[in-house]
């Protein structure tokens, strides 16, 4: 074992560590545990986020998987890449062929159902489910709004996910959660392009708001591009900006000039911007309202 690599407790055991010394490690600091009988060097351990110890745990369960099962659920979206929002990682999600024995325990949520082989793919040399199989039980086991930034995203790395989705819920009966994931997976939409613009899309709905294009291309009367926009209602002649700030943060003073003067190109344009933050994800009457106000500036 080198001093990057996890230590199984397993194996450790049997290359003369004892029980004594794991905790002796695991006291001086010089181990962190991850999962029952798995510890990571803690300076690899401090480098790594939740998403990046959970594929460590991962990697290492998947030793024991069984023929027949896979990484599924949200162990599959960690995977796969799949944007998540407020995961719990703390489980392990493993889905195996059958009708019994499932449960959780130990750090693992063991699912059973059906589970044909065309369903599980290989992901950097681990079995999950495909990205297909991942998204619609996501949508079966999740809050809506986790749900579909999941879904999103994995329409984005691959929009031909979306064809695999429908193959899919074509052919799968009865379970829990599937009517609720029918109308999920049939509002996904892989042009949103992060979790703010995902969950801004839902508050449009919940609020009645007219559906906007996403991602449009707008140019000047002379042909030249002045901006892509993350929505756009073209009836009213308004767009619409989720504002992250990240690109704020990462461009510093020049990046707010720089939309300041996109925005000031889109109002000389003749159209209203409408722009919210991650705040107002949670108060969306206030989006709403100056939407209302805009479209009615529109009508004038």
């Amino acid at each position: 074992m080198t001093s990057s690599e996890p230590l199984r407790r397993s194996d450790a055991l049997t290359t003369g560590w004892s029980d004594v010394r794991i905790r002796r490690a695991l006291l001086n600091g010089e181990f962190e545990r991850l999962d029952r009988g798995l510890y990571l060097p803690s300076g690899v351990a401090s480098r790594l986020d939740e998403l990046g110890r959970h594929k460590v745990r991962i990697r290492s369960a998947a030793r024991g998987l069984t023929d027949g099962a896979a990484f599924s659920h949200v162990s599959a979206a960690v995977m796969h890449g799949f944007a998540l929002w407020r995961p719990d990682l703390g489980r392990l999600h493993i889905t195996r062929d059958g009708s019994g024995g499932g449960g959780r325990s130990g750090g693992r949520h063991v699912h059973v159902g059906s589970l044909p082989p065309n369903e599980i793919v290989d992901v950097t040399g681990i079995a999950c489910t495909s990205a297909a199989r991942t998204v619609v039980d996501l949508a079966c086991t999740l809050t809506v709004e986790e749900a579909v930034i999941a879904g999103d995203s994995a329409l984005a790395a691959d929009p031909a996910v979306a064809e695999s989705i429908v193959r899919l819920l074509a052919t799968t009966g009865r379970r829990q959660g599937i009517v609720v994931a029918r109308q999920i997976v049939g509002f996904l939409d892989g042009r949103s392009e992060s979790a703010g613009e995902s969950l801004s899309r839902l508050r449009m709905k919940q609020f009645s708001m007219p559906s906007p294009t996403l991602q449009k291309t707008v140019l000047d009367p002379d042909g030249a591009f002045v901006a892509r926009v993350d929505f756009f209602w073209d009836e009213f002649g308004i767009v619409g900006e989720f504002d992250g700030m990240i690109k704020y943060d990462e461009g510093g003073s020049d990046a707010v000039r720089r939309e300041k003067r996109r925005e000031d190109t889109l109002r000389d344009l003749g159209y209203e911007v409408v722009r919210w933050t991650w705040a107002e994800l949670f108060g969306f009457e206030r989006v709403r309202a100056r939407f209302e106000r805009a479209v009615a500036r529109s009508r004038r």
